[in-house]
C-alpha cells in the first residue's frame, strides 16, 4: 500500500530540527536507551496545529514512554536466555579457626584456608538454550508491534481529542450566538408587549426558550473545558488556536480494501501473530527437561594450613599447602522426575492453544475496528452533506419566517422554533465533520498507517526500539547496567486550569447572516388564527 505523509509540510507549534526519511526501523542508532527529547511548550495562544499536538504526544505521553519501557526490558530476554548457553565460572574461598582441638588428633590443624574455582561449559542442553532464544527473540518481535500499536492508538486518542476542542468550541460559539439573538427577541417581545402588541403569552414564550438556551451553553462551555482537559492529559500541554487538520489521503475506497491492508499491516495483529510463534518455541524448551544434558568442567583448588602444622611430625615433613586441578565432561540423564517435564510440555501446549485463540480473536477486532470505522467516516460524510443542505436550507426558513411574522402571518413560536432547527442543524454539523475526521484516522490507524514514520513528524529523531535491541541483546558482562531511570513524560500539574473561552472564528457557513433584529408582531393577522 503507498505510504502517506498526512502532515508533512504542516507547520509545527514545537519548533525542532528537521530529519531526514525513515524506515520501519526508525534512523541512524544512539547509544542511550531513550533519546526523545523532551517537548518545547508551546507559546500561550499561539496557533496550534494538529502536527504540533502529535509531536508534542509522541514525546512527551507517558502511556508511550512507559511502554518503550516496557519494550526495553523484554529486550533483556535474549540476552538472559543466550546466558544458559555460555560458560560459568565460580570461585569459592573458605577460612576456618578450630577453636577446639580433639587431642587425639595429631595432624589436626589451628587453622585453615580452602580456596576453589571452577569453569562449567554446557556442550548439549537439548535444545533448551537454542528454542528459548528464539523464543525471547520473537517476542521482542512481538513487543516492538505492540509498541507500534501503542503508538497508533495514541495518535488516535491525540487526533480525537484535538478535533472534540475544536466541536466544542463551535458549538460554544453557537450557542452564544443563540443566546444572544434569544436576548434580542426577548427585548423585543418585552418592547412590544408593553404597547400592547404581544401578549404575556408570547414574552413568556421567549423567556423560557431563552434560559433553556442559556442551560444549553452553560453545558457546552463545561464540554469544551472537559474536552481541553483531556486534551492537556494526552497531548500535555494546554491547546492554543487550534487550527483545522489536514484532509486524510489513501483512505480505502471500500471495506473489503480496509480489511485486506489492515490484516497485512495491523500492527497489533502482527503482535498477536509473533507471540503465537514464540509460544511454539516453548514447547520445544519443556521437552527439552526430559532430555539428556552435557557439560564439561574444569577446576582447581587451594588450601593452606596457615602455618599452624609443624613441618616435622613424627620424622615425616608435613607440607602446609597443596594444590590440585581436575577436568571432565558430565553428563545427566533425567529418568523419572515425577512426571514434571510432561505437564510443562502439556502446560506450553495450552498456552500455544491460547496463543493461536487470541490471533483469531485479535484478527476478529481488526476486521471490526476497520469495518466500523469505515462505515463511521463514509457515514459521517453523508451526514456532512445533509447538514450543510439543512443549514443553508434553515437559514433560509428562519429568514422567511421572520419576514412573514414582520406582516403578521408567523407567530414568535415559529420565530423560536426556526432558531433551534437552525442551531440543532449547526451542531450537526460540526459534529459530523468532528466524527468523519476522527473514524478516518481510526481507519488508517486499523491499515496500520496512522505511525510516526507515516506521518512524517518532524522535531528530531524517531523512537526506534531496534537501537536498544542491539546495544544488549549480545552483551555477557555481569556488572554492567544502565544510568538510573529519569522520568521522560511531562507532568501536567502547573498547566493552569482550562476554560470555556472560544478561539476559532465560526465557519461562515455557521455564521449565520441572518436579519434577526426585524420588529415582532403578534401574529394576529395569520391566516390559522381567523
Amino acid at each position: 500500500m503507498t505510504r502517506w505523509m498526512i502532515l508533512a509540510g504542516t507547520a509545527l507549534a514545537a519548533t525542532a530540527a528537521p530529519v531526514g526519511a525513515q524506515t520501519r526501523q526508525g534512523i541512524t542508532p544512539t547509544p542511550a536507551p531513550e533519546r526523545v527529547e523532551a517537548p518545547q511548550p508551546p507559546v500561550p495562544g499561539a496557533t496550534q496545529t494538529l502536527a504540533g499536538a502529535l509531536l508534542l504526544a509522541y514525546r512527551g505521553n507517558p502511556t508511550l514512554t512507559g511502554q518503550r519501557a516496557a519494550q526495553r526490558a523484554l529486550d533483556e530476554n535474549v540476552p538472559i536466555a543466550r546466558s544458559q548457553g555460555l560458560p560459568g565460572v565460580n570461585a569459592q574461598a573458605q577460612a576456618t579457626e578450630n577453636l577446639i582441638i580433639p587431642g587425639n588428633q595429631l595432624l589436626a590443624a589451628q587453622r585453615q584456608f580452602l580456596a576453589q574455582t571452577q569453569l562449567s561449559v554446557p556442550l548439549y542442553q537439548g535444545g533448551a538454550v537454542r528454542n528459548g532464544v528464539r523464543a525471547a527473540e520473537t517476542r521482542v518481535e512481538a513487543g516492538q508491534a505492540r509498541l507500534r500499536d501503542t503508538e497508533a492508538q495514541l495518535f488516535s486518542n491525540a487526533v480525537a481529542a484535538y478535533m472534540d476542542v475544536i466541536r466544542d468550541e463551535a458549538v460554544v460559539a453557537l450557542n452564544r450566538q443563540n443566546v444572544r439573538v434569544l436576548e434580542i427577541n426577548l427585548q423585543a417581545s418585552r418592547d412590544r408587549f408593553e404597547v400592547g402588541d404581544l401578549t404575556r403569552t408570547d414574552v413568556a414564550q421567549s423567556e423560557a426558550r431563552l434560559a433553556q438556551a442559556r442551560a444549553q451553553l452553560q453545558q457546552a462551555e463545561a464540554q469544551l473545558i472537559s474536552s481541553r482537559e483531556n486534551y492537556i492529559g494526552i497531548i500535555g500541554e494546554p491547546p492554543g488556536r487550534l487550527q483545522d487538520p489536514p484532509p486524510l489521503p489513501n483512505l480505502p475506497a471500500t471495506p473489503d480494501q480496509a480489511v485486506a491492508v489492515a490484516l497485512d499491516e495491523n500492527p497489533g495483529l502482527l503482535a498477536a501473530r509473533r507471540d503465537r510463534d514464540a509460544s511454539r518455541f516453548d514447547v520445544s524448551v519443556a521437552r527439552a527437561n526430559r532430555l539428556p544434558s552435557v557439560n564439561a568442567t574444569l577446576g582447581g583448588s587451594y588450601s593452606s594450613f596457615l602455618g599452624s602444622i609443624p613441618s616435622v611430625a613424627g620424622g615425616f615433613n608435613i607440607p602446609n599447602s597443596a594444590r590440585a586441578a581436575d577436568a571432565g565432561i558430565g553428563v545427566t540423564l533425567p529418568i523419572f522426575q515425577g512426571g514434571r517435564p510432561a505437564a510443562q510440555v502439556r502446560q506450553a501446549q495450552a498456552r500455544e492453544s491460547q496463543a493461536i485463540e487470541n490471533v483469531t480473536a485479535t484478527e476478529r477486532n481488526v476486521v471490526a475496528q476497520a469495518r466500523s470505522a469505515f462505515a463511521v467516516y463514509q457515514g459521517s460524510l453523508q451526514v456532512i452533506e445533509s447538514a450543510e443542505v439543512a443549514v443553508a436550507a434553515n437559514r433560509l426558513a428562519l429568514e422567511g419566517v421572520r419576514a412573514e411574522n414582520s406582516v403578521g402571518t408567523r407567530t414568535v413560536l415559529d420565530i423560536l422554533d426556526a432558531e433551534q432547527e437552525l442551531l440543532n442543524s449547526q451542531v450537526t454539523l460540526v459534529t459530523a465533520r468532528r466524527d468523519a475526521y476522527v473514524a478516518g484516522f481510526s481507519l488508517l490507524a486499523a491499515t496500520g498507517n496512522a505511525e510516526a514514520r507515516d506521518l512524517g513528524l518532524g522535531g528530531g529523531q524517531l523512537y526506534d526500539p531496534e537501537v536498544n535491541y542491539r546495544r544488549v541483546r549480545a552483551r555477557f558482562i555481569d556488572f554492567d547496567s544502565d544510568p538510573r531511570p529519569m522520568p521522560v513524560a511531562t507532568s501536567t500539574a502547573n498547566t493552569p486550569s482550562q476554560r470555556a473561552d472560544v478561539t476559532r472564528p465560526l465557519d461562515p457557513l455557521l455564521n449565520s447572516a441572518v436579519d434577526r433584529s426585524t420588529r415582532l408582531t403578534t401574529g394576529e393577522d395569520a391566516p390559522d388564527r381567523q
